[in-house]
């Protein structure tokens, strides 16, 4: 393996790595503003990617209206999901 150089151009530069102290706790428990059907929207997304179904844009009607229910309901979805992994 060989070692890459980088040409800087005006106005480049690195950015610092990341400091784990300023990440969010990502605690569930506390409302980041993101509506609970929205974040069940999401996550539903990300478990079906996950388990190698990506969701299709005509599939949008499917996952608003299984988003709709309840947490636990969408709690069992994403366990179903992620146990085909």
């Amino acid at each position: 393996m060989t070692a890459t150089t980088f040409e800087y151009r005006d106005g480049d530069y690195l950015l610092p790595p990341p400091n784990p102290a300023d990440r969010m706790d990502l605690d569930l428990d506390v409302d980041l503003g993101i509506d609970p059907r929205d974040r069940r929207r999401l996550e539903l997304h990300a478990a079906l990617t996950a388990a190698g179904i990506p969701p299709r844009p005509e599939d949008r009607e499917a996952i608003d209206s299984l988003s709709a229910l309840s947490g636990s309901i969408n709690t069992t979805i994403q366990r179903w999901l992620h146990h085909t992994l």
